[in-house]
C-alpha cells in the first residue's frame, strides 16, 4: 500500500496514535475508489437495531442477508463498512481482508424511550473479527450523555492500545435540546467539537441546519459573523470544530429520500471540506443496481468529476 501525500497529512494530525491505529485509519483512507484521496465513502448498517427489521430491510428483501452489504460495499468501492457485533460475524470470513470493518460497540432500539445505547460489543470482539475500528454512538444533550462519554473514554483507550481506530457518531438529542434543535448549526458543532474532544479520530454528525438553538450561542454567531446561510460554509463551520480540520469528520445520509438531494448534499460536504459521507439507508434500501449507480454517482462527485 503506498499512502499517498494527501493520506499521510491527514495521519500526521494523529500525534499521539500508535503505529497499529495509524495503520488501520490508513487502510480506511486507502480503500476503494476514494482511497488516498482523503475522501471516506462509508456503509453503515445498525438500522436493524435501531429502527428494527421490517423498517430497515423489507424496502430490499435482500438486505435481510448481512453478506449482501459486504458485498454491496465491495462492489461499489466503498472506504468502509459498519455493522453492529452479529452482522459483522455473518461475513467476517467470507470478506475477510475485503474492506476494512468498523464495529459499532453500542447500540439503541426503538421499544425504548431512553436516550442512551446499550454497549453490544467490545474491543477484543473488533480485534477477532479483523475490524479496523470501533464506531461508538453518543447524544449529547441527553440525560445519560455523561455516561456515554464516560463509557467511550474508557473503550477508546483500550482500541487505541491495541491498535484499533475510534469512530464517534455525535447526535444531539433530549434534555434541553428542541427537536430543531438537534440539527442546529451550533448544536452539531458542539457535538463534533465534543467527539473530538472524546478523542475520535473519524468524527460521524448529521448535516447541519441554518437554525440556532441556543440564545447565548446566536449572539456569537450574529457578532462574529458567522456565515450559516448556505450547506457549504455550514459543513466548513463543522470541519472548522473539529479541531480547524486536524480530525476527519463525515456526515450521515439520513433516511431513503429525493436522490438528487443526496448528490446536492455530497456536493456540499465535497465544497466545504467534510471528508465524506457515511450512507446507509439510502443506499441499502434501494434495488441493488440503483444503488451502485448512485453510489457511483457520489464517488464521482467526491472525485471533483461532476
Amino acid at each position: 500500500m503506498n499512502i499517498t501525500p494527501a493520506v499521510r497529512k491527514i495521519l500526521s494530525n494523529y500525534e499521539s496514535d500508535n503505529p497499529g491505529t495509524k495503520a488501520n485509519l490508513a487502510r480506511i483512507l486507502m480503500q476503494g475508489r476514494l482511497g488516498g484521496t482523503g475522501k471516506l465513502l462509508i456503509l453503515p448498517v445498525d438500522q436493524g437495531f435501531e429502527h428494527g427489521p421490517s423498517r430497515s430491510f423489507a424496502p430490499n428483501p435482500s438486505a435481510y442477508d448481512p453478506q449482501y452489504h459486504f458485498q454491496l460495499a465491495v462492489d461499489a468501492g466503498l472506504s468502509a463498512f459498519a455493522s453492529p457485533l452479529g452482522m459483522i460475524e455473518a461475513g467476517a470470513d467470507s470478506f475477510a481482508g475485503a474492506i476494512p470493518t468498523i464495529l459499532k460497540v453500542n447500540s439503541a432500539n426503538t421499544l425504548s424511550a431512553a436516550k442512551n445505547q446499550a454497549i453490544t460489543g467490545s474491543v477484543s470482539d473488533a480485534l477477532r473479527l479483523g475490524c479496523s475500528a470501533i464506531g461508538f454512538t453518543i447524544y449529547p444533550g441527553s440525560d445519560d450523555a455523561y455516561d456515554m462519554m464516560e463509557e467511550i473514554r474508557e473503550m477508546a483507550e483500550e482500541a487505541k492500545s491495541v491498535g484499533l481506530a475510534v469512530v464517534i457518531w455525535s447526535y444531539p438529542r433530549g434534555g434541553k435540546l428542541s427537536k430543531e434543535g438537534e440539527t442546529a448549526i451550533d448544536i452539531t458543532a458542539y457535538a463534533a467539537h465534543m467527539a473530538a474532544l472524546l478523542g475520535a479520530h473519524i468524527i460521524k454528525v448529521k448535516p447541519p441546519t441554518d437554525f440556532l438553538e441556543q440564545d447565548e450561542a446566536k449572539k456569537v454567531y450574529e457578532k462574529q459573523g458567522i456565515d450559516v446561510s448556505s450547506q457549504v460554509a455550514r459543513i466548513a463551520h463543522i470541519v472548522q470544530a473539529c479541531f480547524n480540520g486536524r480530525r476527519i469528520v463525515v456526515f450521515s445520509g439520513g433516511a431513503a429520500g429525493d436522490i438528487e438531494s443526496v448528490y446536492e448534499m455530497s456536493r456540499a460536504i465535497r465544497d466545504g471540506g467534510g471528508n465524506g459521507s457515511i450512507i446507509g439507508r439510502n443506499t441499502f434500501q434501494r434495488p441493488r443496481e440503483e444503488a451502485l449507480a448512485m453510489l457511483d454517482r457520489i464517488v464521482k462527485i467526491y472525485q471533483g468529476e461532476v
